[in-house]
């Protein structure tokens, strides 16, 4: 695949315009081939600390099994999973035991976690790992097809009964999520493979951007800015901060571009 193809990224992080401070992080690690978003909560910068140990201990556990491919795992290989796909849950769930510990150190930091959501381009296509409601994204010949279900309070809701759109858009608990990095000292992450074609656009964000900007709306903008993916991205902010940007906005773009 990598003959074929080049891969594009970039990302942008922004505050919106709200909050005073961005507890948001992403990462763009193209030596591994992990892009990944993180979206901090607790308050009290906490939130910016557990985003940033989620990218720093994801970044330490890749370049130890890069480096040294028989090191000893912290958890079991799930045996029904390939290599790189346990690679990349096991980088989760240490970055997930990392904030838990680091929070019961300390007082101040009790209760923070971060949502998490990452691609981990192997040699046969893409893995795609997410904690939360940060959500991924596929462009593709002018659709946009979400890959991810969000880990919320209203997804579940959702899932167990079907609401009215009108009962969708005034449930009360819209920001309560059920899973986190970071919550507790275990966490399930989800995970699904695709295989990119030439052209595609896949979009890592947190809720600030997927909340403010409907799908028809992020859609819209991915279409009318097909050139620069830089340009992309910033048009994406734009848009979440042209709907109100009540939250911290973070996108991150990888495509899939002709080699040629």
């Amino acid at each position: 695949m990598a003959d074929e193809v080049r891969i594009e990224v970039a990302g942008e992080t922004n505050v919106g315009r709200k909050r005073n401070h961005n507890e948001d992080n992403f990462a763009l690690m193209p030596e591994f081939g992990l892009y990944m978003v993180a979206d901090g909560m607790g308050g009290h910068a906490s939130g910016e600390v557990a985003s940033k140990l989620s990218i720093d201990a994801m970044h330490d556990f890749l370049t130890e099994t890069t480096d040294d491919p028989e090191r000893t795992w912290p958890y079991k290989m799930d045996r029904s999973r390939g290599y790189e796909e346990n690679r990349l849950i096991t980088s989760v769930k240490l970055a997930n035991l990392r904030i838990y510990e680091s929070a019961q150190r300390d007082g101040k930091k009790r209760g923070m976690g971060t949502t998490f959501v990452g691609l981990f381009a192997a040699e046969d296509g893409v893995f795609i790992a997410h904690v939360g409601d940060s959500r991924c994204y596929r462009f593709r010949a002018g659709k946009l097809e979400p890959l991810t279900e969000d880990h919320s309070l209203l997804n579940d809701y959702i899932k167990m009964k079907r609401l009215t759109a009108e009962e969708i858009e005034n449930f009360p608990h819209k920001n309560v999520i059920v899973r986190a990095l970071g919550m507790k000292d275990t966490v399930k992450v989800d995970t699904r493979f695709e295989i990119p074609e030439v052209g595609d656009t896949f979009l890592l964000c947190s809720d600030g951007l997927a909340g403010p900007a409907t799908d028809d709306e992020i859609e819209e903008v991915m279409r009318a800015a097909t050139g620069d993916i830089k340009e992309m991205t910033s048009a994406l902010i734009a848009k979440a901060n042209s709907n109100g940007g009540p939250d911290n906005i973070t996108a991150v773009l990888v495509r899939w571009a002709d080699a040629g």
